[in-house]
């Protein structure tokens, strides 16, 4: 009977999308009830399916067709089906309001429903080529919900600009799964997974280790995906869609490296050095993401480059070989992305009236920037800023697992994490409150709410995810590196993350000191950032460059 449910949950978007196009003259607006109906079962229907896989049902592989067309009934799959179905449900109840003059009403709850089934079917396929149909279908799908009004020449320009990215991300993930096919004979993952464990030095083309050539690609793939760094222009720039898309792709479809990667475990598992490469990958993405998103004035924009910066602390994760807190990252900022996206409208109508922020402490240190009467001693609050972090992360570890000194992984992730908690209690100290006390309280307990909170989560998933400790130990140990590059690796990220702190309190100080006009070098910095480093820019150029050359080249041959 689950193997049945597993099919449907796949089946009935698509299906609905099929039957609401066919019927779409006959039922009018009332295709979009159909719609919402079937998002509903949709969501009900994989909520079952994980409460009976939580029961303790094991993982099978339901089979349609004698080449392709297979499913996986796994912990991933319905993990994901869960956070999918739940997060369209959401997106098609906003839309009913939300799209309700526009005059593709019909048309957009088609197409979501489509991407709907597509999801679905991508995170539940079973074998290469169906995983390959749907990782290809995604990004087709978003085209046509990106340019969703196609009169506005913007909005193709973008959307183009996603279709490209992903038509480049779906090129190595073409290739891995042919050199998997060559190599062992079979489009099943579970058989493919199986063959690797036995012969994880097995060679391919030009004696390259297929373990390695295999994981890189898929990392490339989810790089694209992803919008890690030099690939992620598409992503900030798709913000002429309408709002709903925007929710849908920020908060679900931009996730699909974290999954792919995860799917890929079992080779990940094998490849030596690859999971460093991500790791880098991941960081750079995450720190320029980030400061991206601080320069933006256009709300949607500044949230993509959160995005970027959120999938890259994302796929840094895995490069430490923290692949289940990926998972669960992946569904804490999907939720949390698409309500802001969501809300975005609403938030920018009220700070055209009224900013409604309260006038206390923080508002008068971050806002108007006015100190208050009392500073503590700046040495008793240094202890506290560099210990209480420190404490609270390194507890919270201890509670759930023993083995903290032989995973590299869960000392860097605690190391930004107390990075984090560090900055905070330092910005508290800066607000020169009159009760600061009572702020470093409530920050000190929420700090160490969130973190137990997300430290038993996270550990809650790896057991549901990876049930095999001997598993799990090999995913850290593909990540670890040696004694020495890890000293290395921790120097440089202090000094980069010292570095950043220098220039907040450089900035910090050209506006106490009341200086009007900063120097060269920070407006040169600002325009850098302002302008995005120019990769937008080098791109365009490139794209221009491109179209002279093939209009010489057919006037050449004259083709034209």
């Amino acid at each position: 009977m689950m193997d049945k449910f597993i099919v449907l949950l796949v089946a009935l978007p698509l299906l609905t999308a099929f039957v609401a196009q066919l019927l779409s003259d006959k039922l009018g607006r009332r295709v979009v009830t159909l719609s919402v109906v079937a998002g509903t079962l949709t969501f009900a229907l994989a909520v079952l399916l994980l409460a009976f896989k939580l029961s303790g049902h094991g993982a099978s592989r339901i089979v349609l067709a004698p080449v392709w067309g297979s499913l996986l009934f796994d912990s991933l799959t319905l993990l994901m089906a869960v956070v999918i179905s739940g997060i369209s449900l959401i997106v098609h109840v906003y839309s009913v309001r939300y799209m309700a003059e526009d005059p593709g009403y019909r048309r957009f709850f088609v197409l979501l429903d489509v991407m709907t089934g597509v999801l679905l079917l991508t995170i539940a396929a079973g074998d290469l080529i169906t995983l390959l149909v749907g990782w290809h279908l995604i990004g087709v799908v978003l085209f046509f919900l990106l340019n969703h009004n196609s009169r506005s020449l913007q909005a193709y320009r973008y959307g183009f600009w996603s279709f490209i990215t992903y038509r480049f991300g779906d090129v190595p993930m073409v290739l891995a799964a042919i050199l998997l096919y060559r190599m062992f004979g079979t489009w099943s993952l579970p058989g493919i997974f199986q063959q690797i464990t036995v012969h994880p030095d097995a060679l391919t083309v030009f004696g390259l280790p297929l373990s390695e050539t295999v994981a890189g690609l898929i990392a490339l793939s989810a790089f694209a995906r992803s919008a890690q760094f030099l690939l992620h222009t598409w992503l900030p720039y798709t913000m002429d869609g309408p709002t709903p898309v925007s929710a849908l792709m920020h908060a679900g479809i931009v996730n699909a490296g974290a999954f792919i990667i995860n799917r890929f475990a079992p080779v990940f598992v094998e490849a030596n050095g690859v999971l460093h490469w991500v790791f880098l990958v991941g960081l750079v993405t995450a720190v320029i993401g980030s400061v991206l998103m601080l320069s933006q004035n256009d709300i949607k924009k500044a949230l993509g480059y959160s995005t970027m910066g959120q999938m890259g602390f994302m796929i840094m994760e895995c490069g430490v070989g923290a692949f289940s807190l990926a998972v669960f990252h992946l569904i804490a900022h999907g939720l949390f992305k698409g309500t802001l996206f969501l809300a975005s409208g609403g938030v920018i109508g009220k700070a055209r009236h009224d900013d409604g922020v309260p006038k206390d402490d923080l508002y008068t240190f971050v806002i108007e920037r006015r100190p208050t009467a009392y500073r503590q001693p700046w040495i008793l609050m240094a202890a506290i800023t560099l210990a209480v972090p420190a404490l609270v992360f390194g507890l919270a570890h201890w509670l759930v697992t023993d083995s903290l000194v032989i995973e590299q992984g869960a000392i860097i992730l605690l190391f930004f994490g107390w990075v984090t908690g560090a900055q905070l209690l330092f910005s508290i100290h800066r607000m020169d409150s009159e009760t600061p006390w009572r702020l470093v309280t409530l920050a000190v307990f929420s700090l160490t709410l969130v973190v137990l909170g997300y430290t038993f989560i996270s550990h809650a998933f790896d057991l549901f995810l990876y049930p095999d400790a001997q598993f799990r130990a090999r995913i850290y140990a593909a990540a670890g590196i040696t004694q020495s590059e890890f000293y290395i690796l921790v120097g440089v990220l202090t000094a980069v993350i010292v570095f950043g702190w220098m220039l907040a309190y450089r900035a910090a100080s050209y506006h106490n000191e009341g200086r009007k006009q900063p120097k060269r070098s920070w407006l040169d910095f600002y325009a850098l950032i302002s302008r995005e480093l120019y990769i937008a820019d080098v791109y365009a150029l490139l794209g221009r460059g491109l179209i002279g050359l093939s209009a010489r080249l057919n006037l050449y041959l004259r083709w034209i």
